[in-house]
């Protein structure tokens, strides 16, 4: 007999985040751009939407993804 399930709270919080969050500098790798292109689109608000943990940035993958895609339809437009 096994025994019954419990529920971890971390198992159910992680079903909808990402395994991971971006560091400003996984997106500057990414996109193959300057680190300080990435603080530049931060400070003017024209990059991919971050957010703060503590001091930390961090970028949501799916925001990114987005944003890309954003920006791809805009450029073909």
């Amino acid at each position: 007999m096994t025994p019954p399930q419990t529920t971890d709270p971390r198992s159910i919080l992680r079903a909808g985040l990402p395994d991971r969050y971006l560091t400003p500098e996984d997106l500057a790798a990414m996109l193959a751009i300057p680190i300080e292109t990435v603080y530049r689109w931060r400070k003017h608000r024209i990059g991919p939407p971050g957010f703060r943990v503590g001091r930390h940035v961090r970028y949501d993958p799916a925001a990114v993804r987005t944003w890309i895609d954003q920006q791809t339809a805009r450029d073909a437009a």
